[in-house]
């Protein structure tokens, strides 16, 4: 299993993320958090729609299965933490997160559109989004493959709905680029994620991440990650204020600016004036 992140890690994640304004937390969710707990009605049945907000990382488990040869190699060339020069975390140059780190990392506010036939899947960070299709159609096949479509951030998504309140949604052909989260550990081009929306009543809902990838991993599937979350109120009353006031953006020349003015140098030890190893 891979160890947690060190506390150095941490921290000058912590400062970096004041500098370059990664994760900003929604105004909204400060103030709902604040609000004492209200007595909620039953979940409507096949309807998740609107803005949902919690914690902007999901429970990571720490269990995750023994890796292949191939699936270890990837990890081990993997460096986490965005603030450091000799990183190579995709969050390090704002590209994208897709999938599956997309629903475990700064996922602190997402929301779904319905729509006939298809869902959409909208992140406050970067104010992202996916398709999901509801029509029945299957996934494309071979993707990454000759022959086949090529691999995306965000994959293919179909869904389905299991029981009244649950939203499944599957996904493959994730761009191999993509990690799984924050610790690096990697995907292949054949992987499988599932995610399971369970809305509990209708100020609720909680989340789990699996994974199926046996070209990387040596037990499948696996729980990945989990998360619970809560409505934003006020999306519906005209008299309230505009609940989402935050731009939670990962800007390009900000990170740049801040790898040249504090990581490069961090990066560099003073007395020798070499590169730290």
């Amino acid at each position: 299993m891979r160890p947690p992140l060190s506390s150095a890690r941490k921290s000058s994640g912590a400062i970096a993320a004041v500098v370059v304004l990664l994760a900003s937390a929604p105004q909204a969710a400060s103030a709902q958090n604040a609000e004492p707990e209200k007595q909620s009605g039953p979940a409507p049945v096949h309807d998740v729609w609107g803005m949902w907000t919690g914690p902007n990382e999901g429970l990571l488990s720490n269990r995750v299965p023994t890796m292949t040869p191939v699936g270890r190699a990837k990890l081990d060339a993997n460096i986490p933490d965005p603030f450091s020069a000799s990183s190579n975390d995709p969050w390090k140059t704002c590209d994208p997160f897709g999938m599956p780190r997309g629903v475990n990392n700064q996922y602190g506010l997402f929301g779904f559109a319905q729509m006939p036939g298809r869902i959409i899947i909208v992140n406050g960070f970067n104010r992202s989004w996916r398709e999901v299709w509801m029509d029945g159609r299957r996934a494309p096949q071979n993707i990454g493959h000759a022959g086949g479509p090529s691999a995306m951030y965000n994959g293919y998504s179909v869904g389905r709905w299991e029981g009244d309140n649950t939203l499944v949604v599957e996904t493959v052909g994730m761009d191999e680029r993509t990690w799984m989260d924050r610790r690096g550990y990697p995907h292949s081009v054949d992987a499988k994620v599932i995610e399971r929306y369970t809305r509990t009543d209708v100020d609720h809902m909680s989340m789990t991440e699996t994974v199926d990838d046996p070209a990387y991993y040596t037990q499948n599937p696996f729980l990945f990650a989990k998360q619970d979350y809560r409505l934003v109120r006020g999306q519906t009353d005209l008299n309230a204020t505009i609940p989402f006031t935050s731009d939670r953006l990962c800007i390009p020349s900000q990170a740049m600016d801040y790898m040249k003015l504090i990581g490069l140098p961090a990066d560099i030890d003073s007395a020798t004036g070499q590169k730290k190893k």
